[in-house]
């Protein structure tokens, strides 16, 4: 941890002006950021002093700055969100880093995710997964039974929880070296595959989101288990078995 007040910082940013530029890492100098400021605050001060140069700020994206949207998502020094385990990027603080230390931000490495400018890519991939999977016919409309009449064990319970808990940051996908997606799918999927309301539409659900997956062209998994450890919210390797099992299950079916 960092006992220094303030910090002077190299700043290593990549600039790319669109996803069909060629893009580069130039350097900025910053000082007197004190140790007590987020990341995010930290590259705000260095757009503000940009902009008093005359120069073009660095873009990037963010929106909530509470750990809960994932839309700050960042590389940093090699480690999607930054030096620090359980947080997006706008949760990091500089006393994570040292007085002098030259730090490396780059935007999420996908091919599924291209670049819009500098640091934001286009995370739109996500989002067509989820529509692929659709939604669950049950009526919530508030004219339904109390839902405490449809038991559901506390153990699944808790597991479609921790499932739901995803993001959509993409950290998975940044730091995976195949670009799989597999662990934001799976979490997708066990969510609904674990309680009642998402049975009706599960096969149909797993056979559609994979294939979409696939569509947007992201990579497969090979179980090295970065995901799970650089996972803002610490979604589990398991989930990525039940979606597989799912999956299995469902394409058998259809075979059938």
């Amino acid at each position: 941890m960092n006992s220094i007040r303030n910090l002077n910082l190299t700043l290593k940013i990549w600039r790319q002006k669109n996803k069909k530029a060629k893009g580069r890492f130039e350097l900025y100098k910053i000082n007197n950021i004190s140790a007590n400021l987020s990341f995010l605050e930290m590259l705000d001060i260095l757009n503000e002093q940009l902009i008093n140069e005359d120069k073009e700020p660095v873009a990037f994206d963010h929106d909530c700055r509470e750990g809960i949207c994932g839309m700050c998502s960042l590389y940093i020094n090699g480690r999607a969100h930054g030096p620090d385990t359980g947080i997006t990027t706008c949760q990091l603080h500089m006393r994570m880093f040292k007085d002098g230390e030259v730090i490396t931000i780059e935007p999420w490495r996908s091919i599924a995710f291209p670049v819009i400018k500098d640091l934001i890519t286009d995370r739109s991939a996500f989002d067509r997964i989820m529509a692929a999977g659709g939604f669950i016919s049950v009526n919530t409309s508030g004219k339904t039974l109390d839902a405490n009449a449809i038991a559901v064990p506390k153990e699944d319970a808790d597991k479609a929880m921790d499932a739901a808990a995803c993001i959509s940051c993409g950290a998975c996908v940044a730091c995976c070296p195949n670009g799989a997606a597999m662990l934001f799918v799976g979490a997708k999927v066990s969510h609904f595959a674990l309680l009642p309301q998402g049975r009706v539409e599960a096969k149909r659900r797993v056979l559609n989101m994979v294939k979409a997956m696939d569509d947007e062209g992201f990579g497969h998994c090979s179980v090295i288990g970065a995901c799970e450890i650089e996972c803002p919210k610490h979604i589990s390797l398991d989930t990525i078995a039940r979606m597989n099992r799912e999956y299995m299950s469902a394409w058998i079916n259809e075979k059938e």
